[in-house]
């Protein structure tokens, strides 16, 4: 395999076979094929595309280039979710011990936010002594015993998908169907969970921006998913405005204690009981729908979705004392309330701006190396359709630093527009693929 003839026949639009994108990706993790080659083929893809069986055939590539992890002792049937990512989203930390309470192992690796997009590792760091970096031995374990554990990629599993991210970072790649593809699905095949279920968000705060460019994410995902041998579902969820009432991570943490009481946001609930039923129903095909919407609801007010949580938190290592008591979490020294400008309802809220607040109050990073305060952030927020009242607080910002905080307000109200009548309610699941 010669590289440069592989790269000139995708530039030229032809189908690379099996053979010439394993050898490709192989000889760039190893190390034989440099970064510039790589760069090159990835721009080609992007101008020209994959079809089903090249994005297929990149994800194993990829998939195969370090460990994998293989469920065959687990006694229960494997599943997990993936989401695109977007503001409030902490859903991870609900669905994973949800769905335990059904018989369903939950297997979760997940990632770091970077920019105004919140990581599921961060909200976990915030929690004192949670160790997202266990090895896979002792992640078999959790999984085994507790039903579910949350840990951070390492750097055996998918290292070709690690190289290449960089390379697609820096090179103006990223938005690309298939590499986006190859790139979620090889971390996720490698973890080895038999069922798979997406969270595809679409909006202005949310990587694909419109519904249809998400449709085509979504379809692509469970496509090469089910090419793999794997049960997999995708949902279309919107992300114009945040999920829930909180966005940072300790803020976010005590959100999801509050919705695994059964409490919680009404919002962050449906979804996380939407995606959850869908992966019951995934490792349990033959068990009516209703029956597992039922399950999943009183398993979060009953206190069962919560008990799960907290044996995943001590399993973990975590001091599981914020549970009852949300002070243990890292606390901002700085609380400063934004009050409403005018009375009427609230006509929306702008999950970006939400974001880059929680940003540049430090709770998130501009760059990789950067340092996260775990008590920052915005909670009590309003949601649209709600009623305020001039002076009523819009939200709450969380600082570390007041001058910082003072400095936002202007900014904060902007993200909320009041209007005198009450909007039409978006519905959460704007699309399903299966």
């Amino acid at each position: 395999m010669v590289p440069q003839w592989v790269i000139e026949k995708k530039r030229d639009g032809g189908r690379l076979d099996d053979v010439e994108i394993r050898a490709f990706i192989e000889g760039f993790t190893a190390g034989s094929i440099p970064e510039y080659q790589m760069s090159a083929l990835a721009m080609a893809v992007f101008f020209r595309g994959m079809d089903t069986g090249e994005t297929a055939a990149l994800t194993e590539a990829m998939r195969c280039s370090g460990d994998t992890l293989d469920w065959a002792g687990c006694p229960f049937p494997t599943a997990d979710k993936h989401s695109t990512g977007g503001i409030g989203d902490n859903l991870s930390l609900m669905l994973a011990p949800l769905a335990a309470t059904q018989g369903v192992a939950v297997p979760m690796i997940s990632g770091r936010g970077l920019g105004i997009t919140g990581g599921t590792l961060d909200k976990l760091d915030s929690i004192p002594g949670y160790d997202t970096r266990l090895g896979t031995d002792r992640f078999r374990e959790i999984v085994t015993s507790v039903g579910c554990s949350i840990i951070g990629q390492t750097a055996r599993l998918a290292p070709a998908d690690k190289k290449l991210y960089a390379l697609r970072d820096v090179t103006g790649t990223v938005p690309s169907i298939p590499l986006i593809t190859a790139s979620i699905m090889s971390k996720k095949l490698a973890e080895g969970a038999a069922s798979l279920v997406f969270d595809v968000k679409f909006g202005h705060a949310a990587f694909m921006k419109t519904k249809a460019e998400a449709e085509r994410l979504a379809e692509s995902l469970v496509r090469t998913g089910k090419t793999a041998g794997r049960r997999c579902v995708a949902l279309l969820t919107g992300m114009d405005r945040p999920l829930g009432r909180a966005a940072g991570n300790a803020v976010e943490v005590a959100e999801a204690v509050e919705t695994l009481r059964g409490e919680g946001p009404a919002d962050k609930r449906r979804l996380t009981l939407a995606l959850t039923e869908e992966m019951v129903a995934l490792s349990y095909p033959g068990r009516p729908r209703h029956e597992i919407a039922s399950a999943l609801a009183k398993a979060l007010d009953d206190g069962s979705a919560l008990r799960k949580f907290r044996e995943m938190v001590e399993a973990h290592g975590g001091n599981a004392r914020f549970l009852d008591d949300p002070t243990h979490l890292p606390q901002a020294g700085t609380v400063l309330e934004i009050p409403a400008p005018a009375g009427g309802f609230v006509q929306d809220v702008d999950a970006d701006a939400i974001g880059r607040i929680v940003l540049q109050l430090g709770g998130g990073r501009k760059a990789v190396t950067d340092a996260i305060d775990y008590a920052v952030g915005i909670d009590r927020l309003v949601q649209q359709g709600e009623s305020v009242e001039k002076g009523q607080p819009l939200m709450r910002l969380l600082a570390n630093d007041a001058a910082t905080a003072e400095a936002l307000v202007r900014q904060a109200a902007a993200a909320v527009t009041i209007g005198a009548e009450k909007p039409e309610t978006v519905p959460l699941v704007a699309g399903r693929f299966e």
